[in-house]
């Protein structure tokens, strides 16, 4: 089926936009997806080798500072209100939890990709109700109750596999070695949980769409500019301690969907729209990324 990888997420774009509506309704499936293809990618780790380095040090500290500083000097400039908030929740975002199929297929190292996945996103958990206790529309709400919102929100699908992984590593290793073996699937299970997160992405900007056009484009744009930003950098800070993959990966590839949440819950919802496209951006550049590693695969046998 490899043959086909290249256009399973270009097809799952067009099959979200089609299909948004329906998509809408069936969104509650894409937490189980991801757990699947999380506990199929952490039974594939080395759990011996995972360990925090600079490089992720330098990731967390990216996101931190940038949506920060760039929001602050937005606010100060007087732009948009909306498209200062969207930039702050995106970039503040976490790492997608699905990160490792793309990374891996790519040629990152495993290890270095899931422990940036686990790590990243427990700063987000910790970061995002600190910030929004300064900006958005809901300042008033408890740091305690912001944090266990968050953590509720990507304890269970992150957490939970990569604790029954650790279990089946130290108390059924056989388990592991025969779940491993079907790690090459969890690219197909996440186009079915991309075409559901497109789609109902898709729904949402026609829905809030309605008098609201030039702010979206502003969005749109943004998005974009700050998709090439992430990757950009990302791979050039990975270059520096040996994985550029890892690196662009890991700073640009989103979980749009707790984006979206982020930005609804603590934000002007339109802002959300930002996370909207930014979920098409990274995903085109990810069907190019494939495209271009598998011709290079090709042309070297």
């Amino acid at each position: 089926m490899n043959k086909f990888r290249d256009y399973i997420l270009p097809v799952a774009l067009l099959l979200g936009f089609v299909f948004h509506g329906f998509c809408a309704t069936i969104k509650w499936l894409v937490p189980y997806l991801i757990f699947a293809i999380l506990l199929l990618n952490f039974v594939a780790v080395d759990m011996k080798k995972l360990k925090v380095t600079m490089l992720d040090v330098w990731l967390m500290l990216f996101q931190i500072v940038v949506s920060v500083g760039s929001y602050l000097i937005l606010h100060a400039l007087n732009v948009n209100e909306i498209v200062a908030q969207g930039i702050l929740a995106g970039i503040i975002c976490p790492v997608a939890a699905s990160v490792v199929v793309i990374s891996c297929i790519l040629g990152a190292n495993r290890e270095t990709v899931t422990t940036y996945t686990i790590i990243g996103n427990l700063m987000a958990a910790v970061m995002v109700p600190l910030i929004f206790s300064f900006v958005g529309e809901n300042r008033d709400l408890p740091f305690l109750q912001s944090f266990l919102m968050i953590l509720k929100k990507i304890g269970v699908v992150i957490g939970l596999p990569f604790f029954v992984a650790l279990f089946f590593y130290h108390v059924a290793p056989k388990v592991s070695t025969t779940l491993s073996r079907f790690k090459g699937y969890t690219f197909y299970m996440w186009a079915i949980a991309l075409f559901i997160n497109l789609g109902q992405t898709i729904d949402f900007v026609f829905l809030n769409g309605e008098g609201n056009v030039s702010s979206i484009i502003i969005l749109a744009v943004a998005s974009l500019v700050f998709c090439a930003i992430q990757f950009g950098f990302g791979k050039w800070l990975g270059g520096k301690y040996g994985d550029r993959i890892a690196g662009g990966q890991l700073l640009g590839q989103k979980n749009t969907s707790i984006g979206i949440w982020i930005a609804n819950t603590y934000l002007t919802p339109l802002s959300s729209v930002y996370m909207a496209c930014y979920s098409i951006w990274q995903n085109l550049f990810n069907s190019w990324q494939l495209w271009r590693h598998d011709k290079k695969t090709v042309a070297a046998k």
